[in-house]
């Protein structure tokens, strides 16, 4: 270990220690077929005409079995949203009468491809899983222990990649076999739409009341499948967890806003993203009569805007969102594009969390973010020398003519934390996780539980850092699965066995305590009780409230 990290840790009032734990279990599960041993290894997969085998509202799918974890991948929860259903909020799947096949993921949903692979660190480190993308992207996939009637907590995934590119496996840390074991739960995750076509608000131009929230409506759409189905997956509909990470922390807080989600989930969990309100309707109607301008249409042609080739569309939408960047300034909007709008229907207008009247009131609610979300330096040896006037001219053009004081300030809070580490700190998004966690407990009932992640991975000589996304594989149970996040063994393992076991206690009970971390208390606003997660965790008052008062 570097001396440097562990002076950071210990300026956060952090140890280091590292334990293990045990390898998760292989058991192949029961009632398979009886197979013969061979060198003391026993089969792990099962596939077959008979085997895991499971009734929708829709009809049966076939899936397999995976070291006793049934799995079921590309189940649809909504039709193709192509061609008449564009920009329509999400309809119900086809019936079939044969047993359908469940074995390979759905299709991403429309996305620019091209170049995602273009970065090989970053294709090393996230090793980003596409395949087929289309319009026909509403599927689900499940993971869960038996198909019987235990009634098991269930969890459902939504991917980052803000509102605009992702799917729901894009990573491996993803996948929910690990987690499902460990807590004996059923794991889901899911593909909807995004960017344009999941946002594009068109009523003004004569369009689809909900086209501006129709990728939310799919989400919704996902959840009341899960309501009608999960029991036959061995789950239970009235314990569901919803957690999602970035753009996926930002569709929990929207869904938590949102009326049709009333009772379709029970807790929920954002990681290093939240939103605490829609996007502006005003600027979403303009930005929809610009897009109609853009693909010279009128008014009302709607029909002719849902037969263009998605792909042709996508960029139609983004040109119409560059010509509107001096309108979005103009209205106080820093970045525009396409996200959930607050049509006052769909999605609440005005600020989130503050009817302590709504349904979102009785739903607890985690939050975690990391230290060093957008750390600056793992492929720049260089930057691990800077200075600290190097970092504010670094920043200034983001911060401006606060620059100097924030740098100040960061340094004074982090008296041991290295330019380049606070670098990362002033750039992360703790402000945003406060700023949701305060809005919630201050006018809702229902426990706030708030984390700041911190363990960094001995990779890249130590310059990875706790960064954006590496957070999920420990509430996953993932970490020597995801080992260009781990590095893998018995050190990240034994930090994710804690937070797992807390993540699942909050399944279970929407309390994370007694889970293997230190005790958990609520957050308040007067004292922003904090976990600090890391090979010692910790829970302390709001670390950062004296730098992170300098953003404001």
């Amino acid at each position: 270990m570097k001396p440097s990290r562990r002076n950071f840790l210990q300026s956060m009032g952090v140890g280091v220690a590292t334990l293990g734990i045990a390898h998760p279990s292989t058991a192949a599960g029961p009632n398979l077929p009886k197979v013969a041993k061979s060198a003391g290894d026993e089969q792990v997969l099962f596939v077959g005409d008979s085997i895991a085998v499971a009734k929708t509202e829709y009809g049966k799918v076939r899936g397999f079995i995976l070291r006793g974890i049934h799995q079921f991948l590309g189940i649809p929860y909504g039709a193709d949203t192509s061609g008449k259903n564009r920009f329509m909020p999400p309809q119900k799947p086809t019936a079939w009468t044969d047993v359908r096949p469940a074995l390979w993921w759905g299709n991403s949903a429309p996305q620019i491809m091209e170049k995602r692979y273009a970065n090989p660190y970053a294709s090393f480190v996230d090793h980003w899983n596409y395949d087929d993308v289309s319009e026909d992207c509403l599927k689900l996939n499940v993971w869960t222990p038996a198909l019987d009637t235990q009634k098991r907590p269930v969890v459902v995934w939504l991917h980052g990649g803000g509102f605009t590119t992702g799917n729901g496996i894009e990573q491996d840390g993803y996948h929910g076999e690990n987690l499902s074991r460990l807590g004996n739960i059923v794991f889901c995750s899911l593909n909807h739409r995004l960017g344009s076509l999941g946002y594009s608000h068109l009523k003004a131009a004569g369009g689809p009341e909900a086209s501006g929230n129709v990728g939310n409506l799919d989400m919704v759409a996902a959840l009341e499948w899960v309501k009608n189905n999960i029991a036959n997956f061995g789950g239970d509909p009235g314990n569901v967890t919803i957690i999602g990470q970035s753009g996926g922390g930002a569709k929990v807080t929207s869904l938590m806003n949102m009326p049709a989600a009333k009772g379709l989930f029970h807790k929920a969990v954002a990681l290093s993203g939240s939103s605490l309100a829609g996007t502006n309707k005003e600027y979403a109607e303009k930005l929809g009569l610009k897009i109609m301008e853009e693909a010279g249409l009128k008014s009302g042609e709607i029909d002719k805007l849902q037969q263009i080739p998605w792909r042709e569309y996508i960029d139609i939408a983004n040109r119409a969102v560059d010509k509107m960047s001096d309108e979005a300034k103009r209205m106080g909007i820093q970045r525009g594009g396409f996200s959930p709008v607050a049509d006052g229907t769909h999605v609440n207008a005005g600020n989130f969390f503050a009817d302590p009247n709504q349904f979102s009131a009785d739903v607890p609610l985690m939050l975690c973010s990391t230290f060093h979300e957008q750390n600056p330096d793992r492929t720049d040896a260089s930057l691990e020398s800077i200075s600290l006037a190097d970092v504010k001219e670094k920043i200034k053009p983001r911060f401006g003519d606060k620059t100097s004081d924030i740098v100040d300030a960061y340094a004074r809070n982090f008296p041991k934390a290295r330019p380049i580490e606070l670098w990362a700190l002033i750039v992360s998004n703790r402000k945003n996780v406060v700023a949701t966690a305060d809005a919630k407990a201050s006018q809702q009932k229902a426990p706030v539980y708030v984390a700041w992640f911190g363990w960094q991975p001995p990779l890249f000589d130590g310059r990875m850092r706790a960064f954006h996304c590496d957070d999920i594989c420990f509430w996953f149970y993932n970490t020597d699965l995801m080992l260009t996040h781990t590095g893998g063994g018995k050190r990240p393992r034994a930090l994710s066995e804690k937070m797992a076991g807390s993540f699942l206690n909050f399944v279970k009970n929407g309390n994370p305590n007694g889970g293997g971390l230190p005790a958990w208390k609520p957050y308040t606003t007067q004292n922003g009780e904090t976990m600090i997660l890391d090979d010692t965790s910790i829970l302390t008052n709001d670390p950062d409230r004296s730098a992170r008062k300098s953003l404001a």
